[in-house]
């Protein structure tokens, strides 16, 4: 956020009227003086009856804003009321799409407020700021915003809020005897979203081929226990169903398909169809004493071919990379 007002719209927390004139004034009037379209959002529900005039007047000099009060639901007030039916984050997620907002400044607002503006401000990709005092800020990077141009005007909004504060010159005298030079430059501190942790480093070769071995034994134990148990069968009256193929067929599947799902590695993936189709194959041949373990039949023949088609096609398949698309 540089401020300079071209081609930014900024949507301004603050906790009462008057804060924005003696935190934010000469950032607002800068943006304005650049066309900049500026949204002031106040805490309180309802502010006394002498606020409206000040605030209008403050408006005025700081050049003429949009400014709404964040009421509960019902409250009625002298400016634009706001309910918050569906909570702060919602109701914020809504004022800045509605303004197309490009950053959030935020004052002196209470950390229920500051919390739900920073979360609709990071969900919408934008950046949020607070405002900082040099001497509050130490160690700390500040944002500086070169208002000397714009003193005139912020000295005007604030002369708008006697209750608040009487104005010497160039000296800010508050209610409770504090001090206060009105300088030339506004200082901000940003509000970085959380960054989220990095992605995991890709594995290197020599931990592929070691997955790989590992997937090969593991295809070929599936294949010994498949081949054992897929010609068993269970009678129920006449019916002979092939619960040791139906078995042996699902846990051959669910392996390569499983390992294509999770480690989206084609190598490890293929070691292991070739432990599991090999070892298949193997021991579909006739033994020494001409004994076989895969006879001929329908259960040996979708033993034989359904693991090596269910192989194909998952190594077959694309491998789809999502896109996060931000704001």
């Amino acid at each position: 956020m540089v401020m300079s007002g071209n081609g930014e719209s900024v949507v301004f927390v603050h906790a009462r009227p008057g804060d924005e004139s003696r935190l934010t004034g000469g950032t607002i009037a800068r943006l304005r003086s650049a066309g900049a379209p500026v949204l002031l959002l106040f805490e309180h529900d309802a502010p006394a009856a002498d606020t409206a005039p000040e605030l209008d007047a403050a408006a005025s000099a700081l050049g003429a804003l949009d400014c709404r009060l964040v009421p509960s639901a019902g409250t009625e007030t002298s400016v634009e009321a706001v309910g918050l039916d569906a909570g702060l984050d919602a109701y914020f997620a809504e004022v800045l799409g509605e303004t197309w907002a490009t950053a959030v400044v935020i004052g002196a607002a209470s950390e229920r407020m500051r919390a739900a503006a920073v979360h609709a401000a990071h969900v919408a990709g934008i950046p949020a700021f607070l405002t900082r005092g040099v001497a509050e800020a130490t160690g700390e990077r500040l944002t500086a915003i070169d208002v000397s141009d714009q003193v005139d005007e912020k000295l005007a909004a604030l002369a708008a809020y006697p209750s608040r504060w009487t104005i010497d010159g160039r000296t800010l005298l508050l209610a409770d005897g504090t001090r206060q030079t009105v300088s030339g430059a506004e200082t901000y501190s940003r509000l970085d979203a959380p960054h989220p942790p990095p992605p995991p480093a890709p594995p290197t070769l020599m931990t592929r081929l070691g997955a790989g071995a590992l997937g090969l034994v593991v295809g070929a134990v599936f294949a010994v226990l498949g081949t054992i148990a897929h010609q068993a069968t269970i009678e129920i009256g006449a019916l002979s169903l092939p619960i040791g193929l139906v078995i042996a067929l699902t846990a051959a599947c669910a392996l390569l398909v499983g390992l294509r799902l999770v480690l989206r590695d084609r190598l490890v993936v293929g070691l292991t169809a070739a432990g599991l189709l090999l070892t298949s194959f193997t021991l579909s041949l006739r033994g020494v004493g001409g004994s076989v373990l895969v006879p001929e039949g329908l259960a040996g023949t979708l033993w034989t071919i359904v693991p090596a088609f269910v192989a194909a096609l998952v190594l077959a398949w694309p491998t789809i990379s999502v896109t996060r698309r931000t704001r």
